[in-house]
């Protein structure tokens, strides 16, 4: 059975030219790094913008143009009038930030190893394989694949190309009810919590059913058959750590607190929270909160730090400590990278450019504009 008609290479051979940091940028301090950064940034101006995700380190964010979820970056620069693209992220954000961007921008992502773990659980050449057993699981339904903004730009091709769009956090409800409309069945990857809260809150939590690529055995048509929902099995490292114990444990320790978490975490722990949204619905949660409240966040650590420093007025408490809440994979753009790369620019030099292949570009488009219309 043909299904994707694009090549794709994994993602770990993808981007295999991308340059680790020199040994002269190591040792930096923060005072020479800043001044190196100010510096680089006041002699490029207009010609670049830097992208700070939430989920980045202060020492990247302070000197981010502008700061948020990845989506909400893309569209920054692609708003932007700059010739160059910093993003502070990882792969499959700088990807969709070359997606939507105009083909004169360079999008430039300063770690190699900036690599985040869910998308890298549902790599598209390992869906396609997927794909014929799933289908053939039910032959006389249309099935339609929706991949979460957390994912490659190959798979959103090959959503794009199978009939099916992209979601975010915020927005996967919306898609799944497109999906419905056109189709029997959704497919719904990489992440297996958002899709479970999605399909809870559309009424639809019994009609699911969890397909795991590694598992043979747990490959039964039948159940397929049977399902409205298919949950590929991926999930976020950070937020399949919080547990309702976590929440049981923070409500005990502090008093009136109020607790707010990402939908990519476990469905227990959405039950047991106040609030349930995206980084933009936690940050604004926060920011409308009331002088001396106190919220509990269930997400990364650092976006927790960041809301603690811009609103000292508010209580804010991780969930579960800094241990539990960081993400490696953010974590790997040292605040050093972004002064080499700034440097090099400086120099004429672009270094650890993030291209999407034409083919996959156009296709991965498709499913951005599918979701755009609902």
């Amino acid at each position: 059975m043909d299904t994707s008609s694009f090549e794709t290479d994994l993602s770990l051979f993808k981007y295999d030219d991308l340059e680790a940091l020199p040994e002269e940028y190591r040792e930096l301090t923060e005072d020479e790094r800043t001044e190196r950064i100010e510096a680089a940034r006041a002699e490029l101006g207009d010609d670049v913008v830097v992208l700070g995700h939430n989920y980045q380190r202060r020492e990247i964010v302070e000197h981010a143009d502008f700061i948020g979820d990845s989506y909400q970056l893309s569209k920054e620069a692609a708003n932007a009038d700059a010739d160059y693209v910093v993003f502070g992220g990882v792969t499959f954000m700088a990807e969709s930030a070359d997606i939507i961007t105009d083909d004169s921008q360079s999008v430039i992502l300063p770690s190699m190893e900036a690599s985040c773990p869910m998308a890298g659980m549902a790599e598209a050449l390992q869906v396609d394989a997927a794909w014929a057993d799933i289908t053939d699981a039910a032959p006389d339904e249309n099935i339609i694949p929706i991949t979460y903004m957390n994912s490659y730009a190959d798979l959103k091709a090959f959503c794009a190309e199978q009939g099916g769009l992209v979601c975010t956090s915020s927005n996967a409800h919306r898609a799944f009810e497109w999906a419905f409309e056109r189709g029997d069945k959704v497919l719904f990857l990489p992440d297996k919590h958002l899709g479970e809260n999605t399909a809870h809150r559309l009424g639809l939590e019994d009609s699911t059913v969890e397909w795991d690529p590694w598992d043979a055995e747990g490959k039964t048509a039948e159940a397929v058959a049977d399902a409205d929902i298919v949950l590929w099995d991926g999930y976020c490292q950070v937020h399949e750590r919080f547990t309702a114990d976590h929440v049981a444990e923070v409500r005990e320790d502090h008093q009136d607190v109020n607790v707010v978490v990402h939908p990519e975490c476990r469905r227990e722990v959405v039950e047991a929270a106040d609030v349930v949204g995206s980084t933009s619905t936690i940050t604004q949660t926060v920011e409308d909160a009331d002088p001396g409240e106190t919220w509990a966040i269930g997400t990364e650590i650092h976006l927790a730090n960041h809301l603690q420093r811009w609103h000292p007025e508010v209580n804010v408490v991780p969930l579960c400590g800094d241990a539990c809440m960081d993400c490696n994979a953010m974590r790997q753009i040292d605040p050093n990278y972004l002064a080499w790369v700034l440097e090099e620019l400086v120099e004429g030099r672009e270094r650890n450019v993030v291209e999407v292949a034409a083919e996959e570009k156009e296709l991965a488009q498709v499913a951005l504009d599918r979701m755009l219309e609902i």
